[in-house]
């Protein structure tokens, strides 16, 4: 399995008791470290409004990154189009690309603030899912739906404060396709004229599509032949018809021959299995205040995570989050690893990882890396 690159995907967690700019130095030192166990990749999210996330520009993050790393790819998983442009994309990844060459991802989401409500039926898959189990095991749980967010005051602020107003976002097929032409030189408007970004044509810049279920963003990215990220670390429930989606959908590009797919995880691991939960003991209560609307705490201690009153409620909206992250031991996790990459085919797994201390966030990125190595 050490043929199959680990990456790390990075919020920028912040920590009870802890501050943006702390969170800003761990997440830096993070990425030096991992580029030193041998991790592949290291991409920044984009969150917004969110007290205990403070990844809110991933071409900021990325600029910084790369002036204190030097080998490991660095990209943003993903920069969300919805309230942004083309133009305004490509000339951000240009010049970070400009000092830091031909080490560049620019992944690219749809979100931008708006909450995706009922997902679209399920499109069909050819592997069987039998009581909520892939056939080799793999925990699908059922499609979660975020339609309990959409008359969110929070949700909709972000959506007004993200946008110039009456702004409407452009169809994201034709976004990514004016990206791929700037990056190329070869765009022109429906008019005739040309527009030449300087930086950004030309760019050393590897261009991916994240999403999260089988529709539009695997569909664009099998189109154009680009990679593409599945999120079973954000939907579980759906990323066997994302992956099997895009390969559907694929066709050879200049860039591809055969489809490529990352697929990521939520990861914690420690020296044993006891360790590992009670370092995890957060995850439960942070994903909650995402799925509530409040925004993402601070990432609580465990401490103060067992404080926290469940209801069945509560139970039932992170349940399917819960129960398909990775904690345990280094063998353990990187078993659980295997059964991912084995039911859904991806040629890399990223690794997101989130603990209240910066060390044993460090520490479980290391042990995953060392036996993973032995593998």
């Amino acid at each position: 399995m050490s043929a199959i690159p680990l990456g790390v995907l990075d919020l920028v967690p912040v920590s009870s008791g802890s501050t943006a700019a702390e969170a800003l130095h761990h997440s830096i030192d993070l990425a030096r470290q991992t580029e030193r166990f041998g991790y592949a990749r290291y991409w920044f999210a984009e969150h917004h409004l969110n007290p205990g996330v403070a990844g809110t520009s991933p071409a900021v993050v990325l600029a910084l990154t790369a002036a204190a790393t030097s080998t490991i790819r660095l990209g943003a998983g993903a920069v969300q189009l919805g309230h942004r442009t083309a133009l305004s994309t490509v000339e951000e990844f240009g010049l970070i690309d400009a000092l830091h060459p031909g080490r560049l991802d620019l992944g690219l989401g749809r979100s931008g603030g708006k909450p995706p409500g009922t997902p679209a039926a399920a499109p069909p898959t050819t592997t069987p899912v039998v009581d909520g189990r892939a056939p080799n095991g793999l925990r699908i749980p059922a499609r979660f739906s975020y339609e309990h967010l959409l008359g969110s005051p929070r949700v909709a602020l972000q959506r007004k404060l993200l946008q110039q107003p009456h702004a409407q976002a452009q169809d994201y097929g034709e976004q990514v396709d004016d990206i791929l032409a700037l990056l190329a030189g070869t765009y022109r408007s429906d008019d005739g004229v040309e527009a030449h970004v300087v930086p950004g044509e030309g760019a050393d810049i590897q261009v991916w599509i994240l999403g999260s279920s089988g529709g539009q963003s695997a569909d664009v990215a099998g189109r154009n032949g680009l990679p593409f990220a599945a999120n079973y670390h954000v939907s579980p429930g759906t990323v066997l018809e994302a992956a099997e989606g895009y390969r559907a959908a694929f066709k050879p590009s200049d860039v591809l021959d055969e489809p490529y797919v990352s697929v990521s995880a939520d990861v914690v691991v420690a020296e044993d299995d006891a360790t590992a939960r009670e370092l995890a003991a957060g995850y439960g209560p942070w994903v909650r205040s995402i799925r509530t609307a409040e925004g993402a705490i601070q990432f609580p201690t465990p401490a103060e995570a067992r404080r926290h009153v469940w209801t069945e409620a509560d139970r039932a909206l992170v349940e399917d989050r819960t129960e398909t992250q990775f904690i345990g031991s280094p063998g353990r996790v990187a078993d659980l690893l295997e059964q991912l990459q084995e039911a859904t085919g991806a040629d890399e797994l990223l690794v997101t990882t989130i603990t209240h201390g910066h060390a044993d966030r460090v520490r479980s990125y290391e042990l995953l890396a060392e036996e993973w190595r032995r593998r």
